[in-house]
């Protein structure tokens, strides 16, 4: 569901304002260098989690522009943010919902008073888009579909304006990519995007590329979207350099974080990877905000295979972490949680410590996933191991 509001939201860009005629467009705040010249500390202390820093400035963006959606609307950007550690917290949800909301009411105002600002449609495209992502994240299906419904009264009509500004190519490299790749990923939402402009995936990540290199706001999440969708695609040798920029830009950003940890271990350096994830472990125990368990389980991962061929009971300490970690969170679907298991359990079996193999096997015969037939061969496992359990007893009672 989360695709249809987040190709709804390209859409909305790609039309409103790639088709809006250049010589109607009043003055924008959003493409004021001067004022994104002062934003730049402020942006980068949201990137880089002192929010308490960066929303100082916003609120002084508000004061002097209380009318404006921009403050408004960035301040609900920190706060999404703030979620995105871990999108299943719901802490920042009503905060983040308040300043989105003020921004569509300014928004709507600008939009009374001149239906040709294509910046307050901006704004009303981006607001109402980013709550219906977190009310299909939340499964709140009724309010993602008025969301939805709200943001499509957004569309824009007249004709192409080229190079008007990267900003407002972020929308359109979604729209190109997604359109083509949310039919091929889920055929059952084929029917709403067959009503769309056709799109095309390799325009839309060179368009998304160009704004990761030259926009001012939506620069980080153009970045963001492309490691979101280059990982997706299997293609970490792409994911490991964006995610390095960004971690190396925004060091205390705890999802660049352990998306350059895991990139740099699955690219194979696991010196530089152990450092990042040993740094993630120290940060969740020092309690820093946004390190937390799904930092913590690939921190684990990570060091627990590092470790696995040199040092084993090492590697064990590293794996248990793992599984600590996705249970505080139930996060039993977890591909890493069911690898974790499965090391564990065989590290007793081959030192023949039967009895503390078992719960390990049993939770992984338990929650393993049933296509790639893990769950059922450790069901096969689990009858095995108890009979040489039995065996092991009646042998050492005799």
């Amino acid at each position: 569901m989360k695709y249809t509001f987040l190709l709804v939201l390209s859409l909305i860009f790609h039309i409103s304002f790639a088709q809006t005629a250049k010589d109607t467009l009043p003055k924008m705040l959003l493409l004021d260098e001067a004022l994104q010249a002062e934003l730049t500390d402020a942006l980068d202390n949201m990137y880089n989690f002192q929010f308490a820093t960066a929303e100082q400035e916003f609120l002084k963006l508000r004061k002097r522009y209380p009318e404006h959606p921009l403050p408004y609307f960035i301040m609900g950007l920190s706060n999404w943010w703030k979620m995105m550690p871990n999108t299943d917290i719901e802490d920042f949800d009503k905060p983040f919902e308040r300043h989105m909301d003020s921004a569509i009411n300014k928004a709507e105002k600008m939009y009374r008073a001149n239906p040709k600002n294509i910046e307050a449609s901006f704004f009303l495209a981006a607001a109402h888009g980013f709550k219906g992502r977190l009310h299909s994240d939340r499964s709140q299906w009724l309010k993602a579909a008025s969301a939805g419904r709200n943001a499509l009264k957004n569309l824009r009509r007249g004709k192409e304006v080229n190079d008007l500004s990267p900003e407002f190519m972020f929308g359109d490299g979604l729209f190109n990519y997604y359109s083509v790749w949310i039919p091929e990923n889920y055929p059952f939402l084929s029917p709403i995007v067959a009503t769309f402009p056709k799109g095309n995936k390799e325009l839309g990540l060179k368009q998304l590329d160009e704004v990761a290199r030259k926009a001012f706001y939506t620069r980080v999440m153009a970045n963001y979207f492309l490691m979101f969708i280059y990982n997706g695609e299997g293609k970490t040798h792409l994911v490991l350099p964006i995610a390095k920029k960004m971690y190396e830009n925004y060091p205390e950003n705890p999802y660049f974080h352990r998306i350059y940890a895991i990139s740099t271990f699955f690219m194979g350096n696991h010196a530089d990877a152990e450092k990042l994830a040993q740094d993630i472990l120290t940060k969740i125990e020092k309690k820093q905000f946004g390190y937390e368990a799904i930092s913590g389980r690939f921190a684990g991962y990570i060091l627990g295979q590092i470790y696995s061929a040199k040092e084993p009971d090492t590697a064990k300490k590293y794996f248990e972490k793992v599984i600590y970690f996705a249970e505080s969170i139930e996060a039993y679907d977890s591909g890493y949680y069911h690898s974790a298991l499965e090391w564990i359990y065989l590290y007793h079996k081959n030192k023949n410590e039967l009895e503390k193999a078992r719960p390990y096997l049993e939770k992984l015969a338990k929650y393993a996933e049933k296509k790639n037939d893990k769950r059922k061969n450790a069901k096969k496992d689990l009858k095995t191991l108890k009979k040489e359990i039995k065996k092991q007893k009646r042998i050492e009672k005799m």
